[in-house]
């Protein structure tokens, strides 16, 4: 087939003046040189095509592929990894991964909890708070956990994400909306074991692929897996394969909140014990990171004995199978 590529290149932003941080999900020159290597690996023709507005400058002169391999964050707002899915659907071109509405609502992380919680699956009882005057509305147990409403990577994850009074409460709300300028979403924390959970496939053929426990080696700063840890998760985190009756109660959240905010072709859901040792959906990521090896989805593969080929060959298939 001939597959089109559409990815934010990270260099490329930072050239146009955005931090580090602002362009932590974006993809580095590794990334989008290995997942084009794969497919072409598997017989296929890649044309790189680049980020949302070079995908719209090349279907207006006409351009067609068969697929598009999408990778796509967006820069702005909570609907921008929907932006991408959203200008395939206008010219009717197959991509991966999951539609407008699934990308949207998965990154705001109070609508998808809302979504899973009203279904029946448990999630830590949580609050948004739009502005400061929203506090006096909280009323959840502390501690408390605080970070972003729709980002990724562990943006906005710090040591005083973690907070155990109202002042702190105040103060890192403050600080939350004056950088970040969106809402905060604040859930009872859960103290438990964390888990990442990759699935593969779409509605009914959707299937765990496995699960890997998340442990920073250092348990200082609240043991808080936060933007910094997983940008230097090699020296600081240790994910490990598990087994056991646990793992079972988180694959069986994970797979039926995947099913139920209905993602597609791949994913990560992550899960979060309370007190009690029971798994808490935390969030979902239908759009996950792909570097072969810095990548949870990816390593949950290479754990599974699955070749990097071979995992991006499963997600070609399943979003051709819709096709």
């Amino acid at each position: 087939m001939l597959i089109g590529f559409t990815y934010d290149l990270r260099k490329d932003y930072l050239a146009m003046g955005y931090s580090e941080e602002d362009v932590a999900e974006f993809d580095s020159e590794g990334t989008i040189d290995a997942i084009a290597g794969a497919i072409e690996s598997l017989g296929h023709t890649v044309i790189r095509i680049g980020n949302a507005w070079e995908l719209c400058r090349r279907l207006v002169a006409g351009e067609k592929w068969d697929l598009v391999f999408n990778v796509t964050e967006g820069l702005r707002g909570r609907s921008r990894e929907a932006q991408v899915p959203a200008i395939c659907e206008l010219y009717n071109v197959n991509y991966t991964f999951s539609d407008p509405l699934v990308s949207a609502a998965t990154l705001d992380k109070a609508v998808a909890k809302r979504l899973v919680r009203d279904c029946g699956l448990y999630t830590a009882p949580f609050a948004v708070v739009n502005d400061l005057d929203d506090l006096k509305t909280v009323k959840l147990g502390f501690p408390l956990f605080a970070k972003p409403l729709a980002e990724g990577t562990g943006k906005g994850i710090t040591a005083n994400s973690k907070i155990n009074t109202p002042d702190e409460l105040q103060k890192t709300c403050a600080e939350l909306l004056k950088r970040y300028k969106q809402p905060v979403i604040c859930e009872e924390y859960l103290p438990g074991r964390e888990f990442t959970v990759g699935i593969l496939g779409t509605g009914h053929d959707a299937k765990v692929l496995g699960t890997m426990e998340i442990e920073l080696i250092d348990a200082s700063n609240n043991a808080i897996y936060s933007y910094e840890s997983k940008e230097l998760c090699e020296t600081q985190v240790r994910y490990t394969k598990v087994t056991g009756k646990v793992v079972a109660e988180v694959e069986k959240l994970a797979l039926r909140s995947y099913r139920l905010l209905e993602c597609r072709d791949a994913g990560r859901v992550d899960i979060r014990c309370d007190k009690n040792g029971k798994p808490c959906f935390l969030e979902v990521n239908p759009l996950a990171g792909m570097h072969p090896s810095h990548s949870d989805l990816p390593m949950i593969a290479t754990q599974e004995q699955m070749p990097y080929s071979e995992l991006i060959d499963t997600i070609i298939k399943s979003a051709m199978n819709r096709a």
